[in-house]
């Protein structure tokens, strides 16, 4: 490890311990001027705030803002180069004690303290026996393993319930275990220029493009560690499940989890992550020049399931038993994120596509001139970003977004909270779904929510099937090249059938608009289709085709989206249920 690793692991120690109040404080403290254009703690993003201030203050300064702030000091720190434990600061780390560690629980368990490990490490997450278990034969309860483990203090305990525990270890320690375990290193990363360590005040600038191109690189890993372990042991599984599977099996699926109101928008989130492949849209005459990604966007009134959807089930929620079902390495998410972050990692980025999650989009737009760059970066254009300290690309931005904001919600219509009047431009390049906090939504969430809390939603082994179908899919639609030469790639090929449905959708919305203007561009069938498409991927393994083609349920839902999206944005002047009684 090198000088730089410390930079990185300070970086985590300051935003493990501090607040956002206390952050921000410190920042100023040190005269870094990243702090002079905030206003106050929520504006600043923690991984950017506090990789500012571990690039700019020495080991006797880090020590004065401990003795002058209030650190969580019930967090836990254990790195190379730094430990925070009972509240106390050491400026030395204790990787050694930690090595001896591992080797006297490896010499008293053998094998079984390797798996647990090893199970610990490859998430990455906390873990609970379940999960853990699964590395160890049958009849080896981990639980002994574990408790010496923690005493040695080599794992912490990550959440504690009334009957269920889970553990971690630290992101700080990680790099260690690997090494023990004779894993490939996965180091922190870290900054192309070190700090120096007597003047920091002439530090060069982060280097935040280089940053996020060592998350990239974990992503990739994650995404081909999943599937490998797909591939060496769920291959066929997953394909005989991929013979039966559909947009009417997922919404099946979803309902009997959730209920007929909430399961849609999760339906939405998952059919987005297939959209990804950006698999090419064909006819029988040749190319559309459509593919079938694009962009989500949930909104409406706080606690109606938004970040559940978006968030939760696609990254999973561990306390809450909730696993993901998004594909893994794909799916960057944003929470804490300045606009002006994004737009400047988004370099990093380039001839990619991932998933951007922005949860509190409204946040996005309190920072002026945000518009246009977004709406460019929405139609995967050509950015270019400008401040009187520094120019950003051009490059070009190819990736998707899920988003979630609050509006404020009417009997008829709602309201944008957002006072840049050009921000119904950035809602115009997304697929748009309004939540009303109805009764029968309130009384579905009611249940969720319980049901959830007695463990009562099997979700665990459904959630597995679909990831690993939506990964392979993703992998072979992509070219990965672990399946390159194992299935074909195939178009998805929309048919006559397809136009005619998205046709008779647009007279019969049209019919029940008394004004001859509408409110909602032709931007909107665009995305019904592109939805259609990316639906029917989940076909892949139906048929021998060398294409797919559009399926009449993933039409059907397409044309449900049109209309009531169209309903939504024209203040709720027809009832979509009007419309679609006519046309399905």
């Amino acid at each position: 490890m090198t000088v730089d690793d410390k930079l990185l692991e300070r970086k985590l120690l300051l935003k493990r311990v501090f607040s956002r109040t206390d952050l921000l404080e410190i920042g100023r403290e040190l005269e870094v001027p990243y702090f002079d254009r905030l206003r106050s703690p929520w504006d600043m993003d923690e991984d950017e705030a506090a990789l500012e201030i571990a690039s700019n203050i020495s080991d006797e300064q880090l020590r004065e803002a401990f003795d002058g702030h209030a650190p969580r000091d019930w967090t836990v720190f254990r790195g190379r180069y730094y430990t925070f434990e009972d509240g106390a600061l050491l400026l030395k780390g204790v990787w050694e004690r930690t090595r001896t560690s591992v080797r006297q629980a490896e010499k008293k368990y053998g094998e079984n303290s390797t798996a647990v490990l090893n199970a610990l490490v490859e998430t990455g997450e906390s873990c609970g026996l379940r999960e853990i278990g699964k590395n160890l034969r049958r009849g080896i309860d981990p639980r002994p393993i574990l408790e010496e483990l923690e005493r040695l203090k080599v794992i912490i305990t990550s959440y504690q319930g009334d009957r269920y525990r889970e553990w971690r270890i630290l992101e700080e320690t990680s790099p260690l275990v690997r090494s023990e375990l004779g894993m490939a290193p996965l180091p922190l990363p870290a900054p192309k220029t070190a700090p120096p360590t007597v003047k920091p005040a002439k530090m060069e600038k982060v280097d935040y493009v280089w940053l996020e191109g060592q998350k990239v690189e974990r992503m990739d890993r994650e995404l081909d560690e999943y599937l490998g372990s797909l591939l060496r042991s769920r291959l066929e599984a997953t394909v005989e499940f991929g013979e039966n599977f559909s947009i009417a099996y997922l919404a099946d699926y979803l309902q009997g989890l959730f209920g007929t109101v909430l399961y849609f928008d999760s339906l939405l989130n998952i059919i987005q992550q297939y959209g990804l492949t950006d698999t090419e849209i064909v006819h029988q005459r040749g190319k559309t020049g459509m593919r079938t990604g694009w962009s989500l966007a949930l909104f409406g009134e706080p606690g109606t399931g938004k970040s559940f959807s978006t968030r939760d089930m696609i990254l999973g929620k561990p306390d809450a038993k909730v696993p993901p079902h998004g594909i893994p390495g794909r799916n960057r998410y944003c929470g804490g994120m300045t606009p002006a972050r994004l737009i400047r990692i988004g370099q990093a980025y380039v001839g990619r596509t991932f998933n951007f999650i922005v949860p509190e989009f409204n946040d996005w737009f309190k920072y002026s001139g945000m518009v246009e760059p977004l709406k460019l970066a929405m139609e995967r254009g050509e950015l270019k970003y400008e401040t009187h300290r520094e120019v950003v690309g051009p490059y070009r931005f190819d990736s998707f977004f899920s988003v979630n904001y609050n509006v404020a919600v009417y009997e008829r219509g709602y309201a944008a909270t957002v006072q840049d009047p050009n921000f119904n431009a950035i809602e115009d390049r997304m697929l748009c779904r309004l939540h009303r906090l109805t009764k029968e939504r309130f009384v579905e969430i009611a249940k969720s929510q319980m049901r959830l809390a007695f463990g009562e939603m099997d979700i665990e082994s459904g959630a597995q099937e679909i990831r690993d179908h939506l990964t392979l899919v993703y992998a072979i639609e992509t070219g990965h090249p672990l399946v390159r030469d194992r299935f074909p790639y195939k178009p998805v090929m929309i048919t006559p059938q397809a136009y005619e449905t998205i046709k008779r959708a647009r007279e019969a919305i049209l019919e029940q608009i008394p004004r001859e203007t509408v409110t909602f561009s032709a931007r909107l069938e665009n995305r019904a289709i592109r939805f259609a498409c990316a639906a029917s991927l989940l076909d892949y393994f139906r048929s021998d085709l060398d294409y797919i083609p559009v399926s009449e349920e993933a039409l059907r839902y397409a044309a449900q989206l049109y209309v009531e999206e169209a309903s939504m944005r024209s203040r709720e002047e027809f009832k979509p249920e009007d419309v679609l009684g006519r046309l399905l």
